[in-house]
């Protein structure tokens, strides 16, 4: 059974009998908020106006952000060690399910890897005007990719108003073991340059 995690709350990555977890799949959703017509945002946006949200990896060394080959983003898919890969850009999050999948193999992360941070930006937010109050029902899920078992999952729930990036969650390490950390902290970072700045 998944279990729903609060901000903050922390577990560790097993599969649901207690053995080592080597693949995952990271599951990434959200939707745009109603646009009445004649509403507030039908007049500034249109109501065919969608919103690009991106979903992105930082892999850290040491914690930090060092090297800009270590980004995994819809313009590059995946990392030279394989260990993961994003399934690619989804342009509105229109539909039911995930709206990104990012799925992670544990055992192939090269050793002086130590966290990955999981973040979610919108695609152009100045220049459109959109930030994440305008999104709904964002989450994030951790898949035990082989079984295909949902083992957690966050809800991103808090006011997102005038947010431009949210950082969803961590895959960290702890000794020999993995453990997730949910987030759901949003900040003004308005392009993933300004948010590798923030975990350099």
């Amino acid at each position: 059974m998944s279990v729903n995690l609060q901000k903050g709350q922390k577990v560790s990555l097993k599969k649901s009998d207690g053995k080592k977890l080597t693949r995952l799949m990271v599951g990434l959703g959200w939707d745009a908020a109603d646009k009445k017509s004649g509403g507030f945002f039908s007049r500034l946006f249109g109501n065919s106006d969608s919103i690009d949200c991106d979903a992105s990896v930082f892999m850290c060394r040491g914690g930090k952000f060092v090297d800009k080959e270590d980004l995994i983003y819809f313009g590059k898919l995946h990392h030279e060690s394989d260990c993961i890969k994003h399934m690619g850009d989804n342009l509105t999050g229109e539909g039911e399910g995930d709206d990104e999948q990012i799925f992670v193999d544990l055992d192939k992360i090269p050793a002086h890897y130590d966290k990955l941070i999981f973040v979610v930006n919108i695609y152009q937010a100045v220049e459109r005007k959109q930030h994440f109050g305008m999104i709904k029902n964002a989450y994030i899920r951790i898949i035990d990719a082989d079984s295909h078992e949902e083992l957690c999952r966050f809800n991103l729930s808090d006011d997102y108003t005038n947010m431009l990036s949210m950082i969803a969650g961590e895959v960290y390490k702890r000794g020999d073991e993995w453990k997730f950390n949910a987030v759901g902290t949003g900040t003004k970072d308005a392009s993933l340059k300004e948010l590798a700045r923030r975990f350099a």
